[in-house]
Order: C-alpha cells, then sequence, then structure tokens
C-alpha cells in the first residue's frame, strides 16, 4: 500500500463549520456527486455508557434512508459489520464493520477486503486474558468482535483505571501481533497490519468504481480512528468532524467540523438532492 503524506492538522476552532458556512461546503464539492461514508457511534448516534444502548433513532434513520436512495453511503464503523447493520436497520446502505475488515454491499455481496486472515485463535487467547484481568474491575467491559476486542473504562472509576491500564499493557507486551487503537473511554485491539478507516474507504472506493474525477468522498466521524479517514481524503474529499467547540485541545484533518449528531443529520438532510 502507498504512504500517505504527512495530513494537515488544525486545531478544531480554526475548522469552518458546515452548517455556517455550507455555501463554502457546497463550493469544495462544486459539480461533482458526493459519496458519504459515515461512522456509527457519535456521528449517527450519540455515544453512551454501553455499546449495546445506541440505537440510531427513527427520524436519524429516514434522512439517511432518503440519501441513500440518491447517493452512494456508506457506515464505516469499528462495530462487527452485523451488530451495525441491526442497529441502524437500512438495507439501502453499503455496511463496513471492524474498520473495514468486514464490507457488504446493499445487494447481499460480500467484498474481500486486502487485509484478510483468520484472526480467531490469537483473539480468543487474548479475550480470555483481557477477561481474567478486567472482569473483577467494577464498570471495565471487554466488547469481542469478529476482527477485534474493544476494552471499554467509561464506567471504570478513576482509582481503577491504573489497573485497568496494566492489564491491557501486559497483554500487548506479550502479544506483537496486536496493535491498540484508543477511541473515547475505550482501547481497541487490532491486528497489527496496515490497515485502518482511511485505507477502507479508499478500498471502498476502489471496489465501488467511485475512485473517479466526477465523485467527491466525504466522511463524517467524531474519534479518533475517523482521523486517519480525514487524513486519506485530504486533497480530494471532505472531512467533517463531529465535536463541540468546547472539546478543548482537539486537533483534527477534517475539512469541516459539525457540532453534534442532530448536525450531521441536518447537514445529510441539506446534502440529499
Amino acid at each position: 500500500m502507498t504512504e500517505r503524506p504527512s495530513p494537515d492538522i488544525r486545531p478544531l476552532p480554526e475548522v469552518p463549520s458546515a452548517l455556517d458556512e455550507f455555501d463554502r461546503l457546497t463550493a469544495a464539492i462544486g459539480a461533482r456527486s458526493p459519496a458519504i461514508f459515515l461512522d456509527y457511534d457519535g456521528t449517527l448516534t450519540p455515544i453512551v455508557e454501553r455499546p449495546e444502548l445506541a440505537v440510531m433513532g427513527e427520524a436519524e434513520r429516514e434522512v439517511v434512508d432518503a440519501l441513500a436512495r440518491k447517493l452512494p453511503v456508506a457506515v464505516v464503523s469499528g462495530r462487527d459489520r452485523p451488530d451495525v447493520e441491526r442497529l441502524v436497520g437500512l438495507h439501502s446502505l453499503i455496511f463496513a464493520g471492524s474498520h473495514g475488515f468486514d464490507i457488504r454491499l446493499p445487494d447481499g455481496r460480500d467484498v474481500d477486503s486486502e487485509v484478510g486472515g483468520d484472526y480467531t485463535p490469537l483473539l480468543d487467547g487474548v479475550e480470555q486474558r483481557l477477561h481474567a484481568g478486567l472482569d473483577p474491575i467494577a464498570g471495565a467491559l471487554v466488547e469481542r468482535k469478529k476482527f477485534s476486542i474493544a476494552a471499554h473504562y467509561r464506567l471504570v472509576a478513576d482509582a481503577d483505571y491504573p489497573l485497568f491500564r496494566a492489564v491491557l499493557d501486559d497483554v500487548l507486551a506479550d502479544t506483537p501481533q496486536l496493535k491498540e487503537k484508543p477511541g473515547k473511554k475505550v482501547f481497541e485491539l487490532q491486528p497489527n497490519i496496515d490497515w485502518d478507516k482511511g485505507k477502507a474507504v479508499e478500498y471502498l472506493l476502489r471496489a465501488l468504481s467511485l475512485n473517479r474525477p466526477d465523485v467527491c468522498p466525504m466522511f463524517f466521524g467524531d474519534d479518533v480512528t475517523d482521523e486517519d479517514a480525514f487524513a486519506a481524503l485530504q486533497g480530494y474529499g471532505i472531512g467533517v468532524i463531529c465535536a463541540p467547540l468546547s472539546d478543548v485541545g482537539r486537533k483534527t484533518a477534517a475539512t469541516f467540523r459539525v457540532d453534534d449528531v442532530p448536525q450531521v443529520i441536518d447537514l445529510l438532510r441539506r446534502l440529499t438532492p
């Protein structure tokens, strides 16, 4: 895979609002047709205490469905693909789960990505170790996925965090086949290969024949893992970060910003042809 140039990263207050400067956004799109890529947690639904509670609302679902009937729309999530498919509840979308390891098209076809391999035995052993170390910590949650394992600490007391962190450090020290991706109150342990949401979006553009001059790819996301997609699209696409200006110190490779999930939905509504 070709190495990306270093992205242009700016403090969040320097990133223009996609809604307040909608004319500037449409000028960046120009005569091209948008192809929309959406994160799920924190973008289509607010961040909640437990992953299973992040259910997409009916109003949001209607807006996304209307958009998907006019433009290519993909959900690129760190969740397992069947999980995010169930939560979104729409058959008109392209779904890429596990940060793009697992892709399915609207016609039901699975798309083989460029990073195949069976990581099940490795993840089985790591899952057992994480449960042994983290289950005794109140509030800690181990979420097994097909291609990764998430260790959540949103409900872990501050006093217990050093022990939580020590368990992960021990596992990672013994398992060089894995890498860690931080998120909002979660650490994701993934196969240690050259793959991220940015490469997943680039792959989808090629697989769907959307890597054309007349297409403007747009990625919407909120978390650290979404920065890979923002960086990948710099120079030809548009990244939209969902983050309030009160997120002091946040820097991003996104082109535009919105404050919260309702503003994401408002922007998608305005982008619907």
